[in-house]
């Protein structure tokens, strides 16, 4: 095991070399980093929200928000089925979650049964349709019909509700510019936010608590304002207040067009030279926006931003480009926050704060400087103590365990991962760890020594006996620190990826680098007897 050729002298020092130039760049400022040259890596290792200050939230998602959308629609629908087959009925609403009516004709039940049957939905279960459709139409006496959603229909809708809030918020905070944000889901229906940097919570607050759901509606002009005032509407119309103080206006519940067929939002100005937020659809978007409004010249459509009216243009013509422009009083701000909205996407339902901190600059510095102290502290204890305890060969291991630790911070960079203050505690571990298996060495070269040995035979048993103790030992932890990251959280997969990557160094350091370096030693001096 002391036979080192060429090519694998080559390998390891090429690896050393590797770590000490991935870690250098976390010892430069800014400024420091533009001046290297382009060619060399420039990624530094990420301060987690206990180390450098920042923005911490709990949100709450509001499924009963999303029940309640599902149940509305489910009612137009329903009176739409019942039109367009000329079945009548009356007392069509929403009663206890459920979509209640009754039947002018008991003879024509089990037709409005089957009718409304059509339209669940199937589950699905990884993309495949499983025997369970989301509604549960039941018949009662007198032609009376309930529709119900199902537990698992209800559970579905919850699961997508918050895993589809997930990737928003993600985007939202994305578009914000800042780093490594920390977005999980904790529990059923709550989302944990950590924005590391991010001071001033207001912005994401703002930025969070805003559901930017756009939706295009055509507006009921049957109805008066009389009507309106008093609170009367046709079926399928409701009334929603207009964002510029201008009342209140009647329009259609079901949207002609959704932000879901956005593709693009971008702040400009209109004619007028005011701030404004510019739009494009997809494909389907488009094409069906141009033939509503080619259907409907001459008639208002409203544009719909989180239950609110921003504006109700008359349709002069058909809009056949897949483009428009909001216009509604935007400030130049507003006009930029709108429109990252809309290019995140909407929100399925609203969020609550249950809980909100931000953690200064100051108290993370101080965190920082404690790590750093700890982890100076043990370093140097560790150093002296190898030395004392093996001499030369104390010396060795201190080198090697100099290269672990650069390869150790040089992986964390390249990887982006994020240090915690239980990700310095796993620093300060993998130290102790890649001692530990020099030791192992150490003292298994120390009994092959007493049993008469010469040095070279010595050494080379010692590495060739302790290495499947060092394997056994380090592939057990490597176990727990991926379970750790697989079922942990926040500063605990932290402090499981420094886990994982000091293994993998200090097992490279331990095993290879110090052979390397006692091996060379040995070949040099050729010492007749072992002072160990």
């Amino acid at each position: 095991m002391l036979d080192f050729p060429r090519w694998k002298i080559v390998w390891i020092t090429m690896v050393c070399l590797f770590g000490v130039i991935t870690v250098f760049p976390n010892f430069l400022s800014d400024e420091g980093l533009k001046n290297i040259p382009y060619w060399l890596p420039k990624s530094q290792i990420t301060l987690g929200l206990d180390l450098q200050g920042g923005s911490h939230m709990l949100l709450e998602v509001d499924v009963a928000t999303v029940i309640s959308e599902r149940l509305e629609t489910l009612q137009d629908d329903v009176r739409n089925t019942l039109r367009k087959e000329k079945i009548g009925y009356t007392g069509l609403g929403i009663e206890d979650g459920q979509v209640v009516f009754r039947l002018r004709s008991t003879l024509e039940q089990d037709k409005a049964i089957e009718l409304i049957e059509k339209l669940a939905q199937p589950i699905l279960n990884n993309f495949q349709a499983i025997a369970q459709t989301d509604l549960d139409v039941d018949g009662g006496d007198e032609g009376s019909v309930t529709v119900t959603l199902t537990e698992a229909g209800i559970l579905e809708r919850r699961q997508n509700a918050v895993q589809q809030s997930i990737e928003i918020v993600r985007r939202r905070v994305d578009e914000m510019g800042t780093r490594e944000p920390t977005i999980q889901r904790q529990g059923v229906d709550r989302i944990l936010v950590q924005v590391p940097g991010l001071q001033d919570s207001s912005e994401l607050r703002d930025m969070l608590n805003t559901t930017a759901k756009l939706t295009f509606h055509m507006v009921d002009e049957t109805t008066s304002r009389d009507d309106i005032a008093r609170g009367r509407v046709s079926p399928g119309s409701r009334i929603l207040p207009m964002t510029d103080g201008g009342g209140q206006m009647a329009i259609r519940r079901r949207a002609i067009v959704s932000g879901e067929n956005l593709v693009d939002s971008q702040p400009s100005f209109d004619q007028n030279g005011s701030p404004s937020v510019g739009f494009r659809f997809d494909i389907a978007g488009a094409k069906k926006f141009g033939e509503i409004t080619r259907q409907n010249s001459g008639r208002l459509f409203a544009i719909v931003l989180d239950e609110e009216i921003i504006s109700a243009p008359r349709i002069k013509e058909p809009i056949l480009g897949g483009s428009g422009q909001i216009v509604g009083g935007f400030t130049v701000e507003a006009a930029n926050n709108l429109s990252i909205l809309l290019r995140a996407g909407a929100l399925p339902a609203p969020l609550t704060i249950l809980e909100e901190r931000s953690v200064g600059p100051d108290l993370g510095a101080d965190s920082v400087a404690a790590g750093k102290t700890a982890s100076i502290i043990g370093f140097a204890a560790v150093i002296v103590f190898i030395v004392l305890t093996y001499g030369w060969f104390g010396v060795a291991a201190n080198g090697a365990l100099i290269f672990n630790i650069a390869l150790l911070g040089g992986l964390l960079s390249i990887i982006g991962a994020t240090l915690t203050l239980p990700g310095i505690a796993g620093v300060v571990l993998t130290v102790g760890m890649a001692v530990d298996a020099n030791v192992l060495i150490f003292e298994r070269i120390r009994e092959e020594i007493r049993a008469g040995k010469n040095p070279f035979r010595a050494v080379d048993s010692g590495y060739s006996q302790a290495l499947s103790t060092i394997l056994d030992a380090n592939i057990t932890t490597l176990i727990a620190a991926i379970i750790l990251f697989q079922f942990g959280s926040g500063p605990i997969k932290g402090f499981a990826v420094t886990l994982t990557v000091g293994i993998i160094t200090s097992v490279f350091t331990a095993v290879t680098l110090t052979r390397l370096f006692i091996s060379i030693w040995l070949r040099s001096k050729r010492p007749a007897t072992l002072k160990l």
